[in-house]
């Protein structure tokens, strides 16, 4: 982990993917960390334990991962895999906080991939760390529930702090990877016409559009208007449908079309 790029933290306000593909058997996990104290202060001794899964094809990648983590008070690897397929059987069994996945190659299988960790288990924060930085994937990664992003030339702090931003419910994407994931998406706007120029969206939906295309999850818009999760998803699908798009990615360019949030 060498090279020396600058943190980007993103907050919410930035844009909010990678596994590896099957290449050796499984690893064995460890039982989940039970009783979670989901209410007591970082550092106190009820706080509550960073369960991490690590999903990467090398051995001695996933031991210096192991390392590093486990010398953090509260983060805890719960299992390791070496191949996709058994990060998306250790993720939906195990259910852990976040899971770190080596993308080797950046491909469609692996958004795939990644697509279908995060449907088995929505409530994962899943990171990419990769050799690689992807840049026509990472459109698709975002899209497909990736909220993090840390090339393995980054230095080891930056691995650090995007665990620490992941466990808060925030996104991290390096400084590279953030240019890069701004120009695919700016370049995507200027291909593509206003979907939503003939549609009229209520005053709550257009909160709702802008606080996901800033990066939020459900959870946090919910909490932001003072609403359920359910009726975040049930708006969420309304503005979907009367936009006429599918995905995340697609609402992003809508609200930079209307000037909803800035590019």
């Amino acid at each position: 982990m060498a090279g020396r790029l600058p943190k980007v933290v993103c907050s919410g306000s930035d844009l909010k993917e990678g596994v590896v593909p099957p290449m050796s058997a499984s690893i064995e996990a460890r039982p989940p960390i039970p009783d979670r104290h989901l209410d007591a202060p970082p550092g106190h001794a009820d706080a509550p334990v960073i369960r991490i899964l690590i999903a990467d094809p090398h051995e001695v990648i996933r031991r210096g991962l192991r390392q590093l983590i486990e010398r953090h008070d509260g983060w805890q690897v719960c299992a390791e895999a070496a191949t996709g397929a058994d990060a998306l059987a250790q993720a939906s069994r195990l259910r852990p906080d976040i899971a770190i996945l080596d993308l080797s190659p950046p491909t469609s299988a692996a958004v795939d991939a990644v697509r279908e960790i995060h449907k088995a288990t929505p409530d994962t924060e899943l990171l990419i760390f990769s050799m690689h930085e992807g840049e026509e994937m990472l459109p698709g990664m975002i899209d497909a529930g990736v909220h993090g992003y840390v090339t393995k030339s980054d230095p080891t702090s930056e691995l650090e702090s995007a665990i620490a931003a992941l466990a808060a419910h925030k996104r991290y994407f390096t400084a590279s990877i953030s240019e890069t994931v701004r120009s695919a998406f700016l370049k995507a706007v200027a291909r593509t016409p206003d979907a939503g120029a003939s549609h009229a969206l209520s005053a709550r939906e257009r909160e709702i559009t802008q606080l996901l295309a800033e990066g939020r999850s459900n959870r946090e818009v919910a909490s932001c208007l003072g609403i359920s999760p359910k009726t975040v998803e049930t708006h969420r699908a309304a503005i979907m449908r009367k936009l006429g798009i599918g995905s995340i990615a697609e609402l992003v360019h809508y609200a930079i079309r209307n000037q909803m949030i800035s590019p």
